[in-house]
């Protein structure tokens, strides 16, 4: 029983890395005459390890006919804010570094990723954002930290 309810929450983890950020708002950066504006999005990504921290992830979306039938390109930029919005709690052991949150931002080969890393020492969850292309990497990133309170220590898987 314990191994078959192991299995559901890897898997439930495992979905989670792949789950959509909740739209928060956006921002139209330029006019565009067909399809929707050029805009910056600003979304929602809930640590689904760690009760208590949501990312705050913002990136351009291109607009135009492109960009509202989902074909564009967009622009491999984002910027990220983690903050602790509870009480943090963290049921089961982290890894050093692990991809928490993925999503595609091109039709063919661009994701934008976040991947969490815990500074022991400091007892400190970092939050990197970059976006990645199959071909051609992109050196564009953004960090941010959430510093847990020194009572709650961060476990961490052996």
């Amino acid at each position: 029983m314990k191994a078959l309810l192991a299995s559901a929450a890897t898997l439930v983890l495992a979905g989670a890395a792949h789950a959509a950020g909740e739209k928060i708002g956006t921002v139209d950066t330029a006019f565009q005459w067909i399809g929707r504006d050029h805009d910056i999005i600003v979304e929602a990504y809930d640590d689904p390890a760690v009760q208590g921290v949501t990312c705050y992830v913002s990136r351009a979306r291109v607009g135009g006919i492109k960009g509202t039938l989902g074909l564009a390109e967009d622009r491999a930029e984002a910027s990220i804010a983690c903050r602790q919005v509870g009480p943090i709690s963290i049921p089961a052991p982290l890894k050093q570094q692990e991809e928490v949150f993925s999503e595609r931002m091109s039709i063919l080969f661009k994701r934008l990723r976040i991947v969490r890393m815990v500074d022991a020492p400091r007892n400190t969850l970092v939050y990197l954002t970059y976006s990645e292309k199959l071909i051609d990497g992109s050196p564009q990133n953004s960090v941010t930290a959430v510093p847990v309170d020194r009572a709650t220590a961060i476990p961490l898987r052996k």
